[in-house]
């Protein structure tokens, strides 16, 4: 058999979840890789070294993003590769650092280092490892399903505006300036006032890299531009003795394996950094999950967001132990291993077999690579995080959602990035209150030739009324927080309809569970109507409502016969007998 082409549909059956139960279930290459064709060895090796190629100097960069030594990142590699394809669900993700996810740890190391004594290092391996458990919890717990309470308009508006905070951070490196203090807005004009201070051969050297950078993903994107500009940034450093220059170098990165340590946290750390950890796993596992998701649909195979839970649980605690960054899946880098042919996860495995061959004997190399350069290199990785485009359009389908992306944007941007966060969590609960607050309503009549069916007269007014009755549909589930609008726009309607009904039927079928708050409401509800006049029932009740209802009374202000299965059977029960005479 040949070689797959790169856009091939492997066998879905062969890489679907694992099954409930037993080492498949939690280890998923135990499920994957006895299906493993040798034939795909060479291309996952060619995108594992392509792999290497853009980490080794993302990783390193990284790392001065979080405010950790350069090694930090390289040691996060060992880690996050190998845990995720282990057991990770996703063919083509690829687990490491990334900008998001060393911005969080640097904000929130930066901001307990105020108060804490605990040394930075063993702060920031503490929250790493707080990012693991809290994962792995998650994915134990089976609770995935949290990667769908950000929005993507929130997602992205928080990811923009860390995108525009991580730029206006590295241009003091790429100008040779000293870094201003405050927020974005106020880094950004601090840059603007001192460009006089600039350093020629910094400037000279990141804006040469920047130049490259882009170049090559403009006019040769299958190229590691990361790795090609960290060449060049070590061979000009090597050539023009840049460091004697004033360009600041990345200096000695220690050579050898990481050693495990469990980092010495106080007591009062703890629950600031659960609190940040909570907020960085919410942001982690939305872009791990969305990017795993996109290649899944590409390729008609599955990932189990659990699984990817308990995934970057293992990859976060490995790394934490060995004094790496926090992981998550990446769609750059991702996008990068699937280009480069990558059909499984023994690319990756690949990327940290030569990541463990640059620590063993390759770090010297780095000692004179310019920090201009890995400045360059943060800000074409997070060029691509600016989403202007999708912005645009977001304000044309959906506006509020728009606004709120943009208002989490401008969070980071004028607070700082956990600030930010906690703007985008807020906005999007109070979103969600809002919306599931104010259910929709609808009044219901009879499609014309289809006994017993019942639609919409607002969206078909051909549909017949009922006399006598009012038929109404809630369309979503009955809650404590909509119950008394739900009551409100009931008495509403009964009290406007001329002739006034002899009977409100309210489908209930969305409602699985009724919580006490809403049997009180409707208890009062029933009173009400009752005293006009008008008679009360319930359909598509389902069993266990039915049992809610009788045990808070409600049953017994309607009365026992005033739950119904279906609209039929309410229908056809409460009728008013002229009607039905006339019919």
């Amino acid at each position: 058999m040949g070689a797959p082409a790169p856009n091939e549909r492997l066998d879905p059956h062969a890489w679907a979840a694992p099954p409930p139960g037993g080492l498949r279930r939690y280890v998923p290459i135990v499920t994957w890789l006895p299906a493993y064709e040798l034939r795909w060895l060479r291309f996952d090796a060619i995108a594992g070294a392509t792999l290497w190629g853009l980490l080794i100097p993302e990783m390193i960069a990284y790392a001065g993003l979080a405010g950790l030594p350069p090694q930090a990142g390289l040691y996060t590699l060992l880690a996050s590769l190998a845990a995720y394809a282990l057991f990770g669900t996703s063919r083509h993700l690829v687990v490491a650092g990334t900008s998001a996810s060393a911005v969080l740890l640097a904000s929130g190391v930066a901001a307990l280092l105020r108060t804490s004594t605990t040394p930075h290092l063993d702060l920031a391996a503490g929250l790493v490892l707080i990012v693991g458990a809290l994962f792995l919890a998650g994915g134990l717990l089976r609770l995935g399903f949290v990667a769908q309470f950000l929005s993507r308009p929130v997602t992205e508006g928080f990811v923009f505006g860390l995108a525009i905070f991580v730029t206006v951070n590295q241009l003091p490196k790429i100008f040779g300036i000293s870094q201003g203090p405050g927020d974005t807005i106020r880094q950004f004009f601090h840059v603007l006032t001192h460009l006089g201070d600039t350093s020629p051969a910094t400037f000279a050297v990141g804006g040469s890299a920047l130049v490259l950078l882009f170049g090559i993903e403009l006019f040769a994107p299958k190229l590691p531009g990361g790795l090609i500009a960290l060449v060049f940034g070590i061979v000009a450093s090597a050539v023009f003795d840049l460091s004697e220059h004033g360009v600041a170098v990345v200096g000695s990165i220690p050579k050898g394996l990481p050693s495990v340590s469990v980092p010495h946290l106080d007591a009062t750390d703890v629950a600031p950094l659960v609190a940040t950890a909570a907020g960085m796993v919410l942001v982690i596992l939305s872009e791990s999950l969305g990017a795993a998701r996109n290649f899944a649909t590409k390729y008609g195979y599955e990932v189990d967001p659990n699984q990817e839970m308990i995934a970057l649980g293992v990859a976060n605690i490995g790394s934490g132990f060995i004094g790496g960054l926090a992981a998550g899946g990446s769609l750059s880098q991702s996008a990068v291993n699937e280009g480069a042919g990558a059909r499984t996860e023994v690319s990756p495995l690949f990327a940290a077999l030569l990541a463990a061959i640059t620590v063993i004997a390759l770090t010297p190399i780095f000692k004179d690579l310019p920090e201009a350069v890995l400045a360059a290199v943060i800000i074409n990785a997070v060029s691509h995080l600016w989403k202007v485009g999708d912005f645009i359009r977001y304000f044309a389908e959906r506006r509020v959602e728009a606004i709120l992306g943009l208002a989490t944007l401008a969070g980071v941007i004028t607070f700082n990035v956990l600030p930010g966060l906690v703007i985008g969590v807020v906005s999007m609960l109070l979103l969600v209150i809002y919306k599931s607050s104010r259910p929709h309503l609808s009044v219901l009549g009879e499609v014309p030739g289809l006994d017993g069916a019942f639609g919409d007269i607002g969206r078909h007014p051909e549909y017949r009324a009922i006399p006598g009755l009012l038929l109404l549909r809630l369309d979503s589930a009955l809650f404590y927080a909509n119950a008394s609008l739900v009551r409100d726009q009931i008495k509403v309607l009964a009290g406007s309809a001329d002739p006034t009904p002899r009977a409100v039927i309210l489908d209930i079928g969305a409602t699985i569970e009724l919580d006490i708050t809403s049997a009180q409401t409707f208890i009062a509800l029933t009173r009400t109507l009752h005293r006009g006049g008008i008679d009360f029932a319930l359909a598509e009740v389902r069993s266990h409502v039915a049992k809610t209802a009788r045990r808070t009374g409600l049953l017994a202000a309607l009365g026992d016969d005033r739950l119904f299965s279906t609209v039929e059977a309410a229908v056809e029960s409460l009728r008013p007998r002229d009607a039905q005479t006339d019919d």
